[in-house]
């Protein structure tokens, strides 16, 4: 058995009550601690107001919450949240609640049953507390957050409990949540983005959704969406359910179908070790899984600033921030602000007086000669490097720079030899690894999307926007393509900028609407995106790629600096909140999803809610809740 991470001790019993789900939401509230040695560092100026420089590098055996185990074919994650290792100060994580440091621990371990990992094919998320499972996110961290960091906070937790169905739908790995205790708010829309949950039968521990009774929100994290579109309770019913405070236990559960199995304390492991056999028997993963699993070793970054550089490197290693703060803990703060962030296949260049950031992604040398060479090459291998390095920056530029609002995505390198590395890809999508680095590209991508930033393609000479690096120009907002050369290019022998679709571009990197960039871009528009589809594997110049309508401007080398500095300008002056709900309007064409109505419109309530003085008004239900008093409502319908 490997076994990685902090060992998990058993806690104190707690809700015991038939209401148990409004008492774990109660103890939940949190209370300002005194930090010790092993606590969070102190955010910059220590205002637990201030959110910190947040690192996404960790690795399980730092693990603070969680504790994964993997025997053979099956692996078992067990919370058990350390109450004094939040994220920021002014709060404890009682009751196995969460804040972002504890997900992002989650989403590592999620990452690794895949790439390191992939013989498993049943998971079970359990709790190594008693009658607790998970009291959701942690009320009193919501109650003092501002507001970026409240939504960033859901948009991360919900990606993460996307990427524990994308798990299922695609790598032939079920999850089993094992709720031995109540499953509250949070708690319990994690099991549900799990395939199966059973709950114990002890006659305290219950499923809720208490946020509209007791907080005055929604369940943030698609808790109502999958109630009605994934595990098809009546509507009426998951309307009880979610205002019902004190939650459902046992045989009702099962009966409204909030849980697929109940079991007695006495039966219930062996309840899910029955689940957990018959997922493995039933698992379609890839062909060659049961083979040995690559490391994701620790990124490798520089941030560079005013007075110095610093590397940091994730992972086992202790990372160090641009401060030389050590980061001991998933999430955990460093101080200052770089100017740059370099990794060996991309780099971000920082412009705070625009409020700019150049994201340039550097292509590949040369396709992998076979599948031996590519697992050879492990986590260094390009297409896998690059992707864990653009996840990495986006969740980085999103949770730490809310005020670099213009992303400015490009590319360098060979067109062919991106075309080249798509072909091997292509041609070997069926194995295992390779098919989780195309999944594991996808899901970047998908970050991308739903990234509240606006993005531009600058397409150059020395791009290398071709078949999956073309999709990052495809996922823009817009695309600007030079046409012919500048005089630079001219002196440094480049040819003209070039859009090359592959593959790539067809089929296996589909947006959250399920539906290829392609065809969102050409929605309603068959013979259009048809058109486009023939254009595979040709060179298009900028002439022809504006007249198939794949780029958005074109310009030639006199007018492009000024039209490049007119569009950030213009782009700079609109209201930020106005382009966020606009251009998320646009990226998510045609039909509705379970993901985009999680990202979309339950997002968009749920924004304007945390905003509404009923929840987070001096005396809303958010900043009240725990104190004794109860809320004052504004009880007019908007």
């Amino acid at each position: 058995m490997t076994v990685a991470g902090r060992r998990a001790t058993s806690a104190d019993a707690s809700a015991t009550s038939a209401d148990a789900s409004a008492t774990a939401i109660v103890a939940n509230r949190g209370a300002a601690i005194t930090h010790g040695p092993h606590d969070a560092p102190e955010v910059d100026g220590g205002d637990a107001q201030l959110p910190p420089q947040v690192s996404f590098d960790t690795h399980p055996s730092r693990y603070r919450h969680w504790r994964l185990e993997v025997d053979g074919r099956a692996a078992r994650l067990s919370l058990s949240v350390d109450e004094r290792a939040a994220l920021v100060r002014g709060y404890d994580l009682k009751l196995n609640s969460y804040d972002l440091g504890v997900d992002i621990e989650l989403y590592d371990a999620i990452q690794r049953l895949r790439f390191e990992y992939p013989q498993v094919r049943a998971v079970v998320m359990t709790s190594a507390r008693e009658r607790m499972f998970c009291a959701g996110a942690n009320i009193g961290m919501l109650a003092q957050s501002p507001h970026a960091w409240k939504v960033n906070f859901c948009k991360f937790t919900n990606e993460t409990r996307a990427a524990i169905e994308d798990a299922s739908a695609c790598s032939g790995q079920t999850w089993i949540a094992a709720l031995n205790g109540t499953a509250a708010g949070g708690g319990y829309e994690m099991a549900l983005a799990c395939d199966e949950i059973l709950l114990v039968d002890d006659g305290s521990s219950a499923v809720s959704l208490p946020e509209v009774p007791l907080l005055g929100v929604l369940p943030a994290t698609g808790g109502l969406t999958r109630l009605v579109d994934k595990r098809g309770v009546r509507r009426d019913v998951a309307d009880v359910l979610a205002t019902k405070a004190e939650g459902v236990r046992g045989q009702t559960a099962l009966d409204w179908g909030l849980v697929d199995a109940v079991a007695p304390p006495r039966q219930f492991d062996e309840a899910v070790a029955m689940r957990v056999a018959g997922a493995i028997e039933r698992s379609p993963r890839a062909a060659g899984a049961d083979s040995r699993g690559i490391e994701l070793t620790p990124l490798r970054r520089t941030q560079e600033a005013t007075g110095g550089t610093e590397e940091a490197t994730g992972g086992t290693e202790e990372a160090t921030g641009h401060a030389g703060q050590a980061t001991g803990h998933a999430g955990q703060a460093t101080a200052g602000k770089p100017e740059a962030i370099r990794y060996p296949n991309l780099s971000c260049d920082i412009d705070r007086g625009r409020g700019v950031a150049t994201i340039t992604v550097n292509g590949p040398a040369a396709a992998p000669a076979s599948l031996e060479e590519l697992h050879a090459e492990g986590a260094g291998g390009w297409l896998l490097a690059m992707t864990r390095e653009l996840d990495d920056l986006i969740l980085r530029l999103r949770v730490n720079e809310p005020e670099i609002g213009i992303w400015l995505l490009k590319t360098a390198g060979d067109p062919q030899a991106v075309a080249a590395y798509d072909e091997f890809m292509l041609a070997h999508r069926d194995e295992w690894l390779a098919a989780e680095i195309l999944h594991y590209y996808k899901r970047t991508l998908k970050r991308l999307d739903v990234t509240s930033r606006s993005l531009l393609a600058i397409i150059e000479p020395g791009s290398c926007f071709a078949g999956s690096l073309a999709e990052i120009a495809l996922a823009a907002d817009r695309a600007y393509m030079l046409d012919g050369l500048r005089p630079e290019d001219e002196d440094e022998g480049r040819t003209p900028a070039t859009l090359l679709l592959t593959g790539m571009n067809i089929g296996p990197l589909p947006t959250a609407n399920g539906l290829t960039r392609l065809a969102s871009r050409f929605w309603n528009q068959d013979a259009n995106l048809a058109a486009a589809q023939r254009l595979v594997g040709c060179p298009l110049q900028a002439a022809h790629a504006v007249t198939a309508g794949l780029v958005t401007f074109t310009f030639d080398d006199i007018d492009w600096d000024d039209e490049l500095r007119i569009a950030v300008e213009e782009r700079a002056s609109f209201s930020p909140d106005a382009l966020t709900g606009m251009e998320a309007q646009h990226r998510f064409v045609g039909p509705e999803t379970l993901e985009t109505k999680i990202f979309g419109r339950l997002s968009a309530w749920q924004n304007w809610i945390f905003q509404r003085p009923n929840a987070a008004g001096p005396e809303g239900a958010l900043r009240r809740y725990g104190t004794g008093q109860r809320p004052v409502y504004d009880r007019k319908r908007v």
